[in-house]
């Protein structure tokens, strides 16, 4: 598995000067690890969720609340990561911790699909 990183950076909603950073996420999966997520049905797995708090309220305000808290709040399946996934952050250093995470993420589920090649067999381990 090769993990894809690409950063990019846009202006705001109608141009007021602040930026929105923007981390694009993908997977180059092997036809083995596709299979393995295939067979043992991963695709729907969270990898990374991001959630913030925030207060819904009510009537119009509370219908931009919820698209805001919707637009805000981002999970990473792994059905997201083969298929690439685009991630959007108030900072750099938001982007940044949600790039460690998932780099952190990616390295857990690349054991899960070594582990996943090894049932039904053996493996031997040289200590």
């Amino acid at each position: 598995m090769k993990l894809l990183l690409r950063r990019n950076q846009r202006a705001g909603l109608m141009g007021l000067g602040n930026q929105i950073f923007v981390l694009d996420v993908r997977a180059e999966l092997t036809q083995e690890e596709r299979q393995r997520i295939a067979r043992y049905k991963l695709g729907k797995e969270v990898l990374y969720t991001r959630d913030k708090l925030i207060d819904r309220g009510s009537g119009l305000l509370g219908l931009a609340s919820r698209l805001t808290f919707k637009m805000m709040n981002i999970s990473l399946s792994i059905e997201d990561l083969s298929g690439g996934k685009r991630i959007e952050c108030k900072d750099i250093l938001e982007m940044l911790a949600v790039e460690n995470q998932i780099k952190e993420a990616a390295q857990t589920f690349k054991a899960v699909l070594e582990a996943a090649a090894h049932f039904g067999g053996e493996e031997v381990v040289a200590i």
